[in-house]
């Protein structure tokens, strides 16, 4: 399975961007804690170089929280500050804003000590991928609900300026995918995250590359879950098993492979295996 996806909105919201970004004091970057560098555009790199960038980690309550403070130490271990998470309850927001002021002080000092600037708020750009949580974060931070939010990749079509407070300013954005993933491993864990629309899916493919991760790393997830004794070592096996514990079978005993992959993906979107990791950061 090829998985690409670039709507005409995130081509024009890109050349928006680079418009925009002389604007631009600070990039705060927005990524899924459970898939920190799939969730990763390469593109933002290029597009905001030079510019301040602080990552945040959001969804850090869908993540194994052991892994997340793993990629923590790996990102600042490369010099990146970053933050984690949770913008539906509001866990850490409150350190953006002070965050944000640190790495533009030198900027403002400067401008200060040649007198042409006023004070006024630090003009922050917002960037992620489709579903990152963007527009819950910013209503949380604004205090209401100013962005268009949903469960669904691609609900933000347009670029807008949002006050928080009297000193920060964000400017929102759509969320941008690249057009092609030439890791195709990369758009498999933006699939089983919901960050690709589900039309785009081949459900069967999203959650046997699902099934494999789990048996290397989270195997009593799935024993639990599926009352499954032992784990095969294929994961087509695994694929079996589950689908015969789900009464998922068609005539002549045969596996009805759509059925079991819809529970499964289900199970997995409600999080009923657990706080669970796709990535694992390699210290090079």
């Amino acid at each position: 399975m090829t998985i690409q996806w670039f709507p005409g909105h995130m081509a024009k919201a890109r050349r928006e961007i680079t418009e925009k970004l002389k604007l631009i004091d600070v990039v705060f970057e927005l990524v899924d804690a459970r898939v920190p560098l799939a969730s990763r555009n390469p593109m933002i790199d290029e597009i905001t170089a030079g510019k301040p960038r602080l990552l945040l980690l959001n969804k850090a309550d869908m993540a194994d929280p052991e892994v997340t403070r793993l990629w923590v130490e790996y990102f600042q271990g490369k010099g990146l500050p970053v933050l984690v998470l949770n913008s539906k309850t509001g866990q850490g927001i409150n350190k953006i804003e002070a965050a944000a002021k640190e790495l533009v002080k030198e900027k403002f000092d400067k401008m200060k000590a040649k007198g042409i600037i006023k004070p006024r708020a630090v003009r922050a750009l917002i960037l992620g991928i489709p579903n990152v949580g963007k527009s819950t974060l910013i209503n949380r931070m604004a205090g209401k609900n100013i962005a268009v939010t949903g469960d669904k990749p691609g609900v933000t079509k347009k670029q807008q300026w949002i006050k928080v407070g009297s000193s920060l300013e964000l400017l929102d954005t759509p969320g941008i995918l690249w057009p092609k993933f030439e890791d195709q491993s990369i758009g498999l864990k933006l699939a089983v995250t919901g960050a690709i629309k589900e039309t785009l899916l081949d459900f069967s493919e999203i959650v046997l590359f699902a099934l494999n991760y789990y048996k290397d790393h989270y195997p009593e997830r799935l024993q639990e879950r599926y009352n499954l004794e032992e784990i095969p070592e294929e994961a087509i096996q695994l694929f079996d098993a589950i689908g015969k514990k789900r009464g998922c079978l068609m005539s002549g005993g045969l596996i009805d492979y759509e059925k079991t992959a819809e529970i499964v993906l289900r199970d997995i979107r409600a999080e009923k295996l657990g706080r669970l990791s796709y990535e694992r950061p390699v210290q090079v």
